[in-house]
């Protein structure tokens, strides 16, 4: 579905997407590579080819709950919120796979809490 978007980007490992407590304003469809999602340096998940990150500030409008970094080079798609909004909208499947990621997550940290 993103592997022809427009608005894919390269990005090289070490490249910093984003930063705990930054705005958001853009979530990702990682199409190659490797991303490292960090609170406090602490690495609490790496996404792989396929995956998605930085959708919760496009759910909830607020500041970013965790960092960013690229572990290898990366291709990714960018997806603004009207573009958020419209998947939503348009493609139940999509919905459903940002609800499956959100709730890894929350499962990821209250295992790395107990």
């Amino acid at each position: 579905m993103f592997a022809n978007s427009a608005d894919t980007r390269r990005y090289p490992a070490g490249h910093v997407f984003f930063g705990l407590g930054d705005a958001g304003d853009l979530m990702y469809v990682l199409l190659s590579g490797e991303v490292e999602i960090l609170i406090r340096d602490k690495i609490i998940e790496t996404v792989r080819t396929g995956g998605i990150f930085g959708e919760m500030a496009l759910i909830d409008n607020r500041e970013r709950s965790a960092s960013a970094r690229a572990r290898t080079d990366v291709v990714a798609a960018t997806i603004d919120q009207d573009q958020f909004l419209y998947l939503l909208r348009t493609h139940p499947s999509f919905s459903i796979e940002v609800m499956n990621v959100m709730c890894e997550r929350l499962r990821l940290l209250n295992e790395a809490l107990l």
